[in-house]
């Protein structure tokens, strides 16, 4: 059994593209999964599966969820392994004081990032921005909502990626690697 994590862009945020977690919980265990948890509800889901890909297991979410719930949700999965590579690629993982202000930003394929380099001409010190080979990263150390960076990776800028914040990705992390519960 392999280990996966599920990342579903833009639901839960305002009145628009609502799933419950409990829903996305028994999508996950009807399409086979197990282990299934998720975390906030923000549509993060820990799993388990036999075998598959992370994108065939992101393209199998979106079509559930299109079917089940009549929502289009961009769905981006990655297994713990990616997670664990995307973790450590973090420039600034040991040095951000503020996990909230420290945004990952997940592609489903990691070419998809090299349309992320705009964002770059936006960054103000004192932000920083980098473009891993995995994922990219944004410091946003005087906050997320007063950054031009970081309203356009949360915006059109970003429509190919989804985000999350530190602090969240070491929970999923944790929770990926038996660690949280």
């Amino acid at each position: 059994m392999h280990t996966f994590i599920a990342l579903l862009r833009g639901i839960n945020v305002g009145k628009a593209n609502r799933i419950p977690m409990a829903d996305l919980h028994a999508l996950l265990e009807g399409l086979g999964y197990t282990d299934v948890r998720t975390l906030l509800n923000s549509g993060n889901a820990v799993f388990r599966a036999a075998k598959g890909v992370s994108a065939k297991h992101a393209a199998d979410i979106a079509a559930a969820i299109t079917d089940q719930m009549q929502l289009k949700v961009p769905v981006i999965v990655k297994s713990a392994q990616e997670l664990d590579a995307i973790a450590s690629g973090n420039p600034w993982a040991t040095t951000a004081p503020d996990h909230s202000r420290l945004l990952v930003a997940f592609v489903q394929e990691n070419q998809a990032l090299a349309g992320l380099g705009a964002i770059s001409r936006l960054v103000v010190a004192p932000e920083e921005f980098a473009i891993g080979p995995h994922a990219a990263y944004l410091h946003c150390a005087s906050g997320i909502m007063d950054s031009k960076a970081g309203k356009a990776l949360l915006g059109k800028a970003g429509q190919a990626v989804t985000t999350r914040n530190w602090a969240t990705v070491l929970k999923l992390q944790a929770l990926a690697s038996g660690r949280g519960d």
